[in-house]
């Protein structure tokens, strides 16, 4: 007999696609809300920095970030990501605008050969120089020492700053082309910095011998942009397509990257410096682990990338907030990760969308609804609530509350905004260091210091002046006092003749500073002493790539 027939559909199964997101993507996804933020003058956007916080006491106070574009430097709020200020006195294409720990004070070079330094808050020019002959194509603040930058340019010269300085401190000669990239090695004793030129190669220099480069890398390609990690003991650079690891105390090269296709223009750290981030020209940003260096996570824009950075946001700007991406096309991309609220509406919103789409969307909102609802027995947890006792007193121990301390009378008049009166107060009584100290720190903070500093007389004078006398050889004082003398010298120095208590105070300062400028030489140069000893040869490396 013959089989019957069966005319039915088989219900074949498919198999399961093998590929799962793994956690590192799942991370680097969570980025989301895009901002597209054209330039004004459809300029590329070449660079964009945050303020570090590698500095020992303070970190970073600024909430801002720096974007240059065109002949501006624009600063957005990393929290709200919108502009706050835009800086426009340049006569030329601007490059490399960099803000200082302190939020207060940023730097940028130009295409003119011109590096000029600005208040944040005023958008005033507080410093120009013009010794490079040349574009200004990098420009960098020293992570602890707050008015020593650096410099590089087309004219094959990096350079060193002081900022009440009017000409160069140092300057290094040896590259045989335009000086496109450098940087401050972060670790604290180091007086090192890098440079990466389009000779091809980087250079390892020394600030106390500025004549000659200490280590020189060769590479294949001209060298984009160079990032030392936060050891001081490996330096990134990129060259063409290739991200090349070198080690600075072997003195060679250990690793070499080769997953973009076109030149690697920009280099940063993210995940609390776990993570390496570069951005090409073949528009792909690309998230690298610095252990073995492999690829976890990449992203693809539509127009190739010139710059980039992780804007981190908390007290040790450890936690990433944003990714900001600038374009060839002058767009900025900003793209923010979430984070509890927002991350818990973006998962109800993804979930209403999916129901849309599948057809449920009914069982969905009744899901909703049945979730908004008390859930059984919640009578029972309530009852009781609206029992007040029958007259009884209950006292519990152990719950006073103590009285509030009287304020002083320094600390009445500086609520009062009364600054000037506040710290005569406080000079005038017997108060110890710390307690001055934290004064002179919020004074600066709210950006009264000068104001309480003006006109006093040599007798409200000459207390201030003590304690900075006394205090300029403290490591966490140094830079206040510092800040003090310059205020001071600025207000008072037309009257020093006439006071010869004022130049009493002056010349013991003075005497002070030059005995501790005196002891540091001697340590640095013992330092050096024992770095040349326990550092091994140094040379010239090749680097085959």
């Amino acid at each position: 007999m013959a089989h019957e027939v069966q005319h039915g559909v088989v219900d074949l199964k498919q198999p399961s696609s093998g590929f799962s997101r793994t956690p590192e993507q799942t991370y680097w996804q969570t980025f989301k809300s895009p901002l597209q933020i054209p330039s004004p003058t459809n300029h590329a956007v070449n660079h964009i920095s945050q303020p570090s916080a590698n500095h020992i006491q303070l970190g970073s106070n600024s909430e801002s970030f720096a974007v240059t574009t065109g002949a501006r430097v624009q600063l957005y709020s990393h929290r709200t990501r919108k502009l706050l200020k835009t800086i426009t006195r340049f006569s030329d294409t601007a490059h490399s605008g960099e803000i200082r720990y302190d939020g207060r004070v940023l730097v940028a070079g130009d295409e003119a050969g011109s590096i000029q330094v600005f208040d944040t808050n005023s958008r005033a020019i507080l410093k120009t120089w013009k010794e490079h002959k040349q574009p200004v194509w990098v420009t960098r603040w020293h992570p602890r020492e707050p008015t020593t930058l650096l410099s590089g340019s087309d004219d094959n010269t990096l350079r060193l700053w002081d900022l009440p300085a009017e000409h160069s401190t140092s300057i290094f000669r040896g590259h045989l082309d335009y000086v496109r990239s450098a940087a401050f090695l972060p670790t604290q004793t180091s007086p090192l910095l890098l440079s990466g030129s389009y000779d091809r190669t980087v250079r390892l220099w020394d600030s106390r011998t500025p004549q000659k480069a200490v280590m020189t890398f060769a590479h294949t390609s001209p060298v984009e942009s160079v990032l030392p990690l936060l050891s001081g003991q490996q330096v990134l650079a990129s060259a063409s397509n290739q991200i090349a690891v070198l080690d600075l105390l072997a003195a060679k090269p250990l690793h070499l990257i080769a997953n973009h296709q076109k030149t690697v223009t920009s280099l940063c750290l993210a995940n609390d410096s776990s993570r390496l981030v570069s951005g090409a020209l073949d528009g792909h940003m690309k998230v690298f682990e610095t252990n073995a260096w492999n690829i976890v996570a990449g992203s693809k824009y539509p127009s190739p990338i010139l710059s980039l950075s992780i804007i981190a946001s908390g007290p040790s700007l450890a936690t990433d907030k944003h990714i900001a991406v600038g374009l060839q096309s002058g767009i900025l991309s900003i793209r923010t990760r979430l984070s509890g609220p927002e991350k818990a509406k973006d998962r109800a919103r993804r979930a209403e969308m999916e129901a849309l789409v599948s057809g449920t969307l009914a069982a969905h909102d009744k899901a909703e609804a049945r979730k908004k609802k008390r859930g059984k027995g919640w009578e029972i947890r309530l009852r009781g609530r609206e029992y007040k006792g029958e007259d009884a007193d209950i006292v519990v121990d152990g719950n006073e509350r103590k009285k509030r301390k009287k304020p002083k009378e320094w600390e009445k008049l500086l609520h009062a905004g009364r600054y000037r009166e506040a710290l005569d107060v406080l000079m005038s009584g017997q108060s110890d260091d710390r307690t001055i100290f934290a004064l002179f720190t919020t004074l600066r903070h709210r950006a009264a210091l000068r104001a309480s500093l003006e006109e006093k007389d040599e007798v409200a004078l000459q207390p201030i002046l003590k304690w900075v006398h006394r205090n300029i050889a403290h490591p966490a004082y140094v830079p206040m006092c510092v800040e003090i003398s310059m205020q001071i010298l600025d207000l008072y120095s037309k009257y020093l003749c006439e006071s010869k208590i004022l130049q009493d105070q002056v010349q013991k300062l003075r005497e002070r500073v030059r005995k501790e400028h005196r002891n540091i030489q001697q340590a640095t140069v013992t330092m050096g002493m024992l770095e040349l000893l326990a550092s091994p040869s140094q040379g010239t490396i090749a680097a085959n790539g």
